[in-house]
């Protein structure tokens, strides 16, 4: 049972929302962040080449499914099919097999989605549809913290630009990975689990968790807890037979993902089709061959802060995300844990299982799919504070900028996206960058800010549940003041109406809402290892 908060110290005008005014912000929104991803289609992944590392591959397989209806690469690589978008020999990362077919060892979910434009219009086309699902992405975060979560439209719309038209989501919007599609079903998730969570919501929890296997195998801890989530709500309400045909349904799906993976893959996972892996010991090289795990627990602070690779480092405004979870956790417990259990899983999975954070790839890859949990922690702590809302549109223009900025050079062949993205001419992420730690070059100026930044870190989450604290004792004093108005009215003859608490499992409305917002709701990484990472 979720209570909503108070208004607080949350002060900003309150306009009926309609459906229609609804929409138009999403449309903006959502082609603010097309314009942004396809923007950067124009400039290269390397010197050289228009796509790198894992990128190629998927376009091969695309191009595979687009005209022989198969997985089988060996003839488009004998061809050179590649050629238009990687114009370098490729060195393929499937292994041959005895019958001479060549498998990808990579997840067919996005090939697929990716065949008809290779069809229509090659890579760019390709890109395109990237680009387009990053605006969906944007659009959907809108209406989800609108609508699930009870956050301002304008609160809502600025979060979703700011962190859509940035990096990394506005990269991988035009990168050819599955990070931004499994970002998509990611919210869809969320949005499903944040509503009333009936037969739509659970068919939507259901794809989401179904695909994002499908997407690639690291997603399979994210699926897991949002599948979870999804069981012990629907266990929780006391509907024991939907709990059981749920998790019959998905286990049937998993035995599917199974059975299908060893047909075409030769294994549990795509890892098994791999000439890397199979020289290597099998699919778990992909984890790294000798993992040293506590040295990669200071992965769990550089994925945000690493001077190279870290996404504050590129969109400040996901500093924000701190306090903005520690608030959400302290304030509504349900709704932190529907952002913030699928959060983690991404986070951990990226900070211990792969195998490197400073791969062939642009900065961020390995969390870009459970980004939108902080984006709608972020707008629900923002929600109607004015001086909020001010510090998530300035550190958030500063990272549009700073992306508009490298889309630029890129086209202009001054930078590429995956090689030298640091030597951006930016003087704001010249200066930016010398206050986080280097973990590619560890030394005592990089400890010392890694100390540094822990201990701000913990003043940020400090921030943000001291922050919540304040807001709840003032709600507090509110309803009290509302609770002895009703008892002198009912004195009167009066009839007065006192809010009562939302009900996770009877409405879908909201979740957990900013307070008061009634009126919105009216209607070294390239070194050989960093090469072998990029299969991962």
């Amino acid at each position: 049972m979720i209570r909503q908060p108070s208004a607080g110290a949350h002060h900003a005008d309150v306009r009926p929302l309609t459906r229609r005014r609804l929409a138009v912000v999403i449309a903006a929104v959502a082609c603010v962040a097309a314009a942004a991803a396809a923007g950067g289609a124009a400039g290269r992944a390397t010197t050289g080449n228009h796509t790198s590392g894992d990128e190629p591959h998927y376009l091969l397989t695309a191009l595979s499914l687009a005209h022989d209806l198969d997985l089988d690469v060996s003839d488009e690589i004998h061809r050179d099919a590649y050629r238009p978008f990687h114009e370098q020999t490729l060195v393929p990362q499937a292994r041959r097999r005895p019958d001479g077919t060549m498998v990808v060892p990579h997840d067919p979910l996005l090939p697929t989605l990716l065949a008809v434009p290779m069809r229509l219009g090659g890579w760019v086309a390709a890109k395109l549809a990237l680009a387009v699902l990053n605006a969906a992405l944007a659009g959907l975060l809108v209406w989800t913290m609108v609508r699930r979560f009870g956050v301002p439209l304008r609160t809502a719309a600025v979060t979703a630009l700011v962190m859509g038209a940035a990096a990394p989501l506005a990269v991988y919007g035009q990168q050819v990975y599955p990070e931004v599609p499994a970002a998509l079903a990611v919210t869809a998730a969320i949005a499903g689990l944040a509503g009333p969570l009936r037969r739509g919501g659970i068919a939507v929890v259901g794809g989401a968790v179904v695909a994002l296997p499908w997407l690639s195998a690291k997603f399979v801890p994210v699926a897991a807890a949002l599948a979870g989530l999804a069981v012990l709500r629907v266990i929780r309400r006391g509907d024991r037979a939907t709990a059981g045909i749920v998790v019959g349904v998905l286990a049937v799906a998993g035995i599917a993902y199974l059975a299908l993976h060893l047909a075409w893959y030769g294994g549990a996972t795509s890892y098994a089709s791999g000439a890397f892996f199979a020289e290597h010991g099998g699919q778990l090289a992909v984890v790294g061959l000798a993992p040293r795990y506590l040295a990669r627990s200071q992965r769990l602070l550089g994925l945000l802060v690493d001077r190279g690779f870290g996404v504050a480092a590129w969109q400040p405004a996901w500093l924000l995300a701190v306090p903005a979870l520690a608030a959400l956790a302290r304030r509504s417990r349900p709704a932190a844990a529907v952002v913030g259990v699928p959060l983690v899983a991404g986070w951990f999975t990226a900070a211990f299982v792969a195998v490197t954070m400073h791969g062939w790839w642009f900065p961020g890859r390995q969390v870009v799919a459970v980004l939108p949990c902080a984006a709608v922690a972020v707008g629900w702590w923002v929600g109607r504070d004015r001086r909020r809302l001010t510090l998530l549109a300035v550190l958030g223009t500063v990272g549009v900028v700073a992306h508009a900025w490298l889309a630029v050079e890129a086209a202009r062949g001054e930078l590429t996206w995956v090689v030298d993205f640091a030597a951006t001419a930016n003087p704001w992420y010249r200066g930016w960058r010398l206050t986080l730690p280097d973990y590619l070059r560890p030394g005592v100026a990089t400890w010392v800010r890694h100390g540094a930044w822990a201990v701000a870190a913990v003043a940020l989450a400090g921030w943000g549940w001291a922050g919540a604290s304040v807001g709840a004792a003032s709600g507090g004093r509110a309803r009290r003041r509302r609770c002895l108005g009703a008892r002198l009215g009912a004195r009167l003859g009066a009839r007065h109406r006192v809010a009562a608490p939302v009900d996770l499992a009877d409405t879908g409305a909201v979740v957990a809402t900013t307070g008061g917002q009634h009126g919105e709701h009216q209607t070294g990484r390239h070194d050989e290892a960093g090469r072998e990472a990029t299969q991962a």
